[in-house]
């Protein structure tokens, strides 16, 4: 394939413009064909700032109209579904936001269909895309049976869910709207917009399948979750304890502790002070060293992933649609066990 990568985009909002639209741009050999967006004088403003010919309020006659190799899609939480299983349809790769569809049942759906298609699904999870997740990988094949996982996470965005404007993006074009992250009947909240990050990293470092979850949550002002706090059985019996909260004194690095306890020994991976290490029964343990800022958040490596597939080169996507799939199976189930008060299956 010679011809630059060709992306359109869907859901042109505050994260498409701060971040993926500027990432496609400095690299040369692909090209946004398209944006989407609602709004008219928005989508102008988009088109005028990047360089992007066509635009569209909607996203069909998008998919219709342009030739696309491949579409980054960061609409809304509820409208990812919909979206990914459009542009799938027309023949592309989708980049999709996390989370990949806030329904399990859709989640499973949108992975068929792109084996279907023999097409990629790129999720955007960060530090899935980090080269220490590789080696965190490796040495998790040394922990033997899988028993038991900790999982926390923690970070400072009480105002976001609380339905306040996020201090940090203060000057954007735009703003995250609490529409997407406030909003109790439109999947907001801490698990949907942040836990899932996390659960998208576990299910990379380790191939497990959820089965049931029982949770607790604890409401923001807005009403969505602060807080959250699960218990999760896997298939083959292995257990876990999942934690997360929003409200992290702001300025503070994100906290995300990882531990994986098994027959022959533990992993061990803490994000914010930057250390893995595996720890063994037989004492033949193993450190990996991380340089600080190793922790921080992989921003541009998914695009890079998303263009290199488009182009037929060799590339691992470290987020595939099936570990955003388990993610989305745990975080539909712990919604559900909140609401129910029961153990939910996945």
């Amino acid at each position: 394939m010679n011809h630059a990568a060709r992306i359109g985009v869907i859901g042109a909002g505050w994260w498409a413009v701060v971040n993926h639209i500027p990432a496609l741009k400095s690299l040369a050999d692909c090209e946004i064909v398209a944006v989407n967006r609602l709004g008219a004088s928005e989508l102008a403003e988009i088109q005028k700032t990047f360089g992007i010919a066509r635009g569209f309020e909607d996203y069909r006659e998008m998919l219709a109209e342009v030739a696309m190799d491949a579409v980054v899609i960061s609409s809304p939480h509820p409208l990812h579904f919909e979206h990914a299983s459009a542009a799938l349809a027309k023949n592309c790769h989708v980049l999709v936001e996390k989370p990949m569809t806030t329904d399990a049942k859709d989640a499973r759906e949108l992975v068929a269909r792109a084996a279907a298609a023999k097409r990629e699904i790129v999720i955007p999870y960060g530090w899935n895309f980090k080269p220490w997740t590789e080696d965190a990988r490796r040495l998790a094949t040394r922990v033997g049976r899988i028993e038991h996982i900790v999982l926390q996470m923690a970070n400072a965005l009480d105002d976001l869910f609380a339905g306040k404007p996020m201090k940090e993006t203060e000057g954007a074009m735009f703003r995250p709207p609490a529409s997407t992250w406030a909003d109790p009947k439109g999947a907001g909240g801490f698990g949907w917009g942040q836990l899932v990050h996390p659960l998208g990293l576990l299910f990379r470092i380790v191939e497990i399948e959820p089965q049931a979850v029982f949770a607790l949550t604890g409401k923001s002002p807005a009403g969505v979750d602060y807080y959250d706090a699960a218990v999760l059985r896997f298939e083959g019996g292995a257990t876990a304890s999942i934690s997360g909260a929003a409200t992290l004194p702001k300025g503070r690095p994100v906290q995300i502790d990882l531990r994986i306890f098994g027959s022959e020994g533990m992993l061990l991976l803490d994000i914010e002070r930057e250390r893995l290490e595996l720890r063994r029964r037989d004492g033949d343990d193993e450190s990996v060293a991380l340089n600080p800022g190793d922790g921080a958040y992989a921003c541009d490596e998914p695009l890079r992933v998303l263009v290199d597939i488009c182009l037929g080169r060799k590339a691992t996507n470290s987020a595939p649609g099936l570990v955003g799939q388990r993610a989305v199976e745990v975080l539909d189930a712990m919604y559900r066990s909140a609401a129910s008060g029961r153990m939910e299956n996945v």
